[in-house]
């Protein structure tokens, strides 16, 4: 039972990560990026996720040091672009991230989107970034059971975190679970369904009746289910709200009534599809 926003998660490979981490994706401007901040660690958030592709790990790097956030009180996640995948250019772009973020170590990065061709060669860079003392874990974004089932045959070691998008209309219980059995933790990105799920009647009788918001029984239902969150408000008073989530648990009856909205509806791209065409399409 998760008590609250400071309760973190022993990964395989040792390394404690927080189960909740707050999303950076499309703050771009500095004095967004250090209000967005403040905020968040003030609320308690000690786990930032940006990506290369996001294009703001450098405001980020710069909006942790404006707000004199000590670094070895934070978990930085960044990730690895298509364009940027293969053994040297992976390398390469570790180094650029850490540039970027003004750190000498990376607690966690992730392949952004699995592409066929750099598949193994990006992987092994990572492994190699690792034992490097770069990066402190190592893992995977928008992966699919065959796309990690593959990855074993080759990987000196397998990912300890699997990002994939997650939410009521999305719930991916199979994956869930064999992620779980693989003991890779699964994180949610996209957790409100790009905001669909927050109209939900379903959800909204849920939260009248344990006096919270939708948002809010959204999270605990990802956090009940062993899924890691990260998500992403620019607004003071949601940041606060989505770490309110620790004071109330929902029944398995209300868990069920959740996980019975699942439509296998995506918002965002196939990570097969990505991993055919080797770019994002949408």
């Amino acid at each position: 039972m998760l008590n609250s926003i400071q309760d973190t998660f022993k990964l395989r490979d040792g390394n404690e990560i927080p189960m909740e981490g707050f999303g950076t994706y499309k703050i771009t401007e500095q004095a967004d990026m250090d209000a967005a901040i403040k905020t968040a660690y003030e609320n308690g958030y000690r786990l930032f996720d940006t990506a290369q592709l996001y294009n703001n790990e450098a405001v980020l790097g710069q909006a942790i040091k404006n707000n004199h956030i000590n670094r070895n009180d934070i978990f930085i996640t960044t990730k690895i672009p298509e364009n940027k995948q293969g053994y040297e250019s992976t390398l390469k772009a570790v180094d650029e991230s850490l540039q970027r973020l003004q750190t000498d170590y990376l607690d966690l990065v992730l392949i952004h989107w699995p592409i066929h061709s750099e598949f193994f060669n990006t992987w092994r860079a990572l492994e190699d970034a690792k034992a490097a003392g770069k990066i402190k874990s190592i893992g995977v974004s928008n992966y699919h059971r065959a796309h990690l089932e593959l990855l074993k045959t080759k990987a000196r070691e397998m990912p300890v975190v699997n990002q994939i998008e997650l939410h009521p209309y999305l719930s991916q219980p199979t994956m869930v679970d064999f992620d779980q059995q693989a003991g890779i933790l699964t994180q949610a990105w996209s957790p409100f369904g790009r905001g669909a799920a927050l109209k939900d009647e379903t959800i909204q009788k849920i939260a009248d009746a344990h006096g919270k918001s939708v948002a809010q029984v959204i999270l605990r239902w990802h956090l009940q289910r062993g899924v890691a969150i990260i998500p992403k408000s620019n607004t003071p008073e949601r940041v606060q709200q989505n770490t309110d989530v620790y004071d109330f648990k929902l029944s398995d009856t209300e868990m069920q009534a959740i996980n019975a909205l699942n439509q296998n509806k995506r918002n965002g791209d196939d990570p097969e599809l990505v991993y055919e065409l080797e770019h994002q399409y949408h």
